[in-house]
């Protein structure tokens, strides 16, 4: 049986800053051109919190009970999986994926009261996504489309989708936000595959590192890392405070530094972590720049 603290290790908490980066973005987003801090309904703001954190945490152990099952993880470099370690029957992690499912969709399923409700047809599709990445017979993930979905859900949806529930609109500012957070989103997978390249290739999870091969992945992972700062360049035809987030530069080099240096396996670790508080950093202050204005 798995302790408390493996439970807490298989749930990734080091990709929590995926979903509350998304999230933080979207409230600068929408605080924009608003009348002060009352300009948009907070409460909204903290639900989309916990549907992002239950998202991604769901997804994880969705991740963690599927692979382990077909066998990817028998030989895994990275963080604690509990279904290929033996450490949890495949049946408690898959029960714990779609408990974490139901809170988020309980969670959405308020906000589409309260806003839209086609918000419930984008929530089924988050849910589906986040299963079939490397659930069911044919998972995209294992097809190449992982960094894709990251990019939609974890930016476009939901950096989008907070700006529009606090502040019933979506904009360009907002679309800056969203292709910003999502492009660092999505190079938290890259390195993480970049990693994975030998035993997903040896198990037949054709991953898009896999594809692509190790160094245009590297290159590939540049460009997703260099795209919040151009989104802070355009983010300044709205306000000039948007330059500020130029200072998060020293801590994507960090996250870049084990790529570029060529890095292998256990030594992309630390690029993993790195990238995500840059993410995270990025969407603070990219938020209280917009807020300012």
């Amino acid at each position: 049986m798995a302790t408390a603290s493996q439970w807490i290790q298989g749930a990734r908490p080091r990709t929590l800053p995926n979903a509350v980066a998304p999230v933080v973005a979207g409230v600068g987003a929408a605080l924009h051109g608003t009348s002060g801090w009352g300009g948009i309904s907070w409460w909204k703001a903290v639900l989309a919190l916990v549907v992002a954190v239950a998202f991604i945490i769901g997804v994880n152990f969705a991740n963690d009970y599927s692979d382990g099952v077909r066998g990817t993880d028998d030989d895994r470099v990275g963080p604690l999986r509990l279904v290929g370690a033996g450490l949890a029957s495949p049946g408690s992690v898959k029960a714990a994926a779609f408990i974490c499912f139901g809170i988020g969709a309980v969670c959405g399923l308020v906000l589409a009261i309260a806003t839209a409700w086609w918000l419930v047809v984008v929530g089924a599709v988050c849910i589906a996504g986040a299963w079939f990445y490397t659930g069911g017979k044919r998972p995209y993930g294992y097809a190449g489309w992982g960094e894709v979905a990251v990019f939609v859900f974890f930016g476009l949806v939901a950096v989008l989708g907070t700006q529009f529930v606090t502040s019933d609109r979506v904009d360009l500012v907002g679309l800056a936000c969203a292709v910003g957070v999502g492009a660092v989103s999505s190079s938290v997978l890259v390195v993480n595959n970049l990693r994975d390249i030998p035993t997903d290739t040896e198990s037949g999870k054709i991953t898009l590192a896999v594809r692509l091969g190790d160094a245009r992945t590297r290159t590939l992972f540049a460009v997703l890392l260099l795209t919040p700062l151009m989104m802070s360049a355009a983010l300044a035809f709205a306000t000039p405070w948007a330059l500020v987030e130029l200072l998060t530069f020293p801590l994507l080099w960090q996250a870049y530094k084990p790529v570029r240096t060529g890095a292998q396996g256990p030594g992309l670790i630390p690029s993993i972590g790195t990238t995500g508080k840059a993410m995270l950093g990025w969407a603070v202050v990219t938020a209280v720049a917009l807020a300012l204005t």
